[in-house]
């Protein structure tokens, strides 16, 4: 298989370096008893820079602006409210109080922290309404959700777990970047199946097996360890080029995006099977595309060096011949981005 990549792949690296967090994620406690709803909010502490960078003061005013709580179409009345910083937990906690014109049945809720912090934020909502309970969860994609407080059925359960999975497979550019490395590094069809194989089985195994054992990783962790085997990766292509076991590296990486996965079905309580099959699914669909945009690419790329050669009737100059390898310039990205990651991981 060709192994040829584009502009666009060097530039999802650029942009992949740009993303802050692979991790992010904050949780909602809702409390309604008739009239009154009380919501405590925890967002990792880690984010808050990006929430209100020019003013941290107005840290508390700008998360709270950006999730509202209605019922019967009215506005709940922001009554209290009241946030601190808890280095201890690493975290930013708010408490605040909604006044509504009547008892609450159901409750409407607009959330898009995704613009105040990362684009990739989720933030998950648990509500409890006497001995009812409901949840529901937002992101870039999902900003609006009803609690209607009533027991989901089996379809429902389905199709929301299997989106979530699906979702957070392509919750960020760091998740993109994983794949295309995976089609990166593969020199042939069947490597880039045994590679991708290797990437799903580990990311299935940890997301499957850190549940059953006493191990919590922190998220500053995984995405340290994730980092590091993406610039292994990257060196491996770059100095390596005929060197074989490539899918142990890439099991290696699925293992730590699948820490990720179990973070988020820790925090959602969702079944993990759903959840994991909907990501497999998208995966599978990306790493396809990626393999194909790449292979066309390479065409596209070979094409123009036999053009070029056919009206100059002499062999491109070395200058030309180094622009033309996308491969080891796209790789170089890819350690860069990978090293500058996981130092800025340890920093914190």
């Amino acid at each position: 298989m060709k192994r040829s990549l584009s502009a666009a792949a060097l530039a999802l690296s650029f942009a992949a370096l740009g993303s802050t967090h692979v991790i992010s994620m904050s949780t909602g406690d809702l409390r309604i008893e008739g009239r009154q709803v009380h919501y405590e909010l925890r967002m990792p502490l880690y984010e808050m820079p990006h929430v209100a960078p020019s003013d941290p003061a107005r840290s508390e005013q700008s998360l709270l602006e950006h999730i509202r709580f209605s019922s019967s179409g009215i506005e709940g009345k922001l009554v209290h409210r009241s946030c601190r910083a808890e280095p201890g937990q690493a975290v930013y906690s708010c408490v605040a109080d909604y006044e509504f014109p009547q008892p609450v049945d159901q409750l409407d809720i607009v959330c898009t922290f995704h613009v105040v912090t990362v684009p990739n934020h989720v933030h998950l909502v648990r509500a409890v309404m006497g001995d009812r309970r409901d949840q529901a969860i937002f992101d870039f994609s999902f900003q609006k959700a009803t609690l209607r407080f009533r027991p989901p059925t089996a379809a429902e359960v389905a199709i929301t777990e299997f989106g979530a999975g699906a979702m957070r497979a392509v919750g960020g550019l760091v998740q993109l970047l994983f794949l295309a490395s995976l089609v990166l590094a593969a020199r042939t069809r069947r490597e880039l199946i045994a590679i991708s194989g290797m990437f799903l089985l580990g990311q299935i195994g940890s997301a499957l097996i850190v549940p059953r054992t006493a191990w919590q990783p922190p998220a500053r962790f995984v995405e340290a360890a994730a980092a590091l085997s993406l610039a292994y990766l990257a060196i491996e292509i770059l100095l390596l080029p005929k060197a074989g076991a490539r899918w142990v590296i890439a099991g290696l990486l699925g293992t730590f995006h699948g820490l990720y996965f179990h973070l988020f079905l820790e925090s959602t309580g969702y079944a993990p099977g759903f959840v994991l099959a909907g990501a497999v699914v998208v995966e599978l669909a990306l790493i396809a595309a990626f393999a194909f945009l790449f292979f066309r690419i390479g065409r596209l790329a070979h094409r123009g060096v036999d053009n070029t050669r056919k009206s100059a009737g002499t062999q491109p100059a070395p200058a030309f011949r180094t622009a033309l390898k996308p491969l080891q310039l796209t790789a170089s990205v890819l350690l860069v981005v990978g090293m500058v990651w996981f130092f800025l991981r340890l920093k914190g």
